[in-house]
């Protein structure tokens, strides 16, 4: 089944796509976000690497329930073709309390139906202490109005 914005992205379809995987990475559900990647889907996500949606949906699941109260914000970087690059950050806790703002890259390349088929990660935590979270909507989708990477300076 096609997952629409389609390739080739121009500039308004990219975007949307983008925010379609923010929203659906905000709602923390592994078996709802491993179905934008293709069935053999190739991932490596900082020195992890994996391949198919049963993989990325483990990962995702184990991923969540290691990083709490996950909020993330993802803001389209370049696209071309069937290509898009995205900067994100978000912000977790782990089960100590402790809280840390991961900042990375994605590259992203789609097929024709367009579901990803390759996504290479790259992701560096910095702890930080509660007062210096930026993310503070309730859990799901960020609301529009909330700003983005670049107007809150990240």
């Amino acid at each position: 089944m096609a997952r629409h914005p389609l390739p080739p992205f121009e500039l308004s379809t990219a975007t949307e796509k983008v925010r379609q995987a923010e929203d659906a990475w905000n709602g923390c559900d592994p078996a709802r976000v491993a179905l934008a990647y293709s069935p053999g889907s190739r991932w490596r996500n900082r020195s992890t690497f994996l391949q198919g949606r049963a993989e990325i949906e483990t990962f995702l699941a184990q991923k969540w329930q290691r990083e709490m109260d996950y909020r993330l914000v993802k803001e389209l970087w370049a696209f071309h073709g069937d290509r898009i690059a995205v900067r994100f950050a978000y912000e977790w806790h782990d089960g100590q309390g402790q809280w840390f703002r991961s900042y990375g890259n994605e590259n992203w390349a789609f097929d024709t139906e367009g579901l990803m088929h390759t996504r290479i990660a790259s992701i560096n935590d910095l702890p930080i202490v509660e007062a210096e979270r930026k993310f503070h909507w309730p859990a799901g989708r960020r609301p529009d109005g909330h700003p983005g990477l670049t107007e809150l300076g990240l």
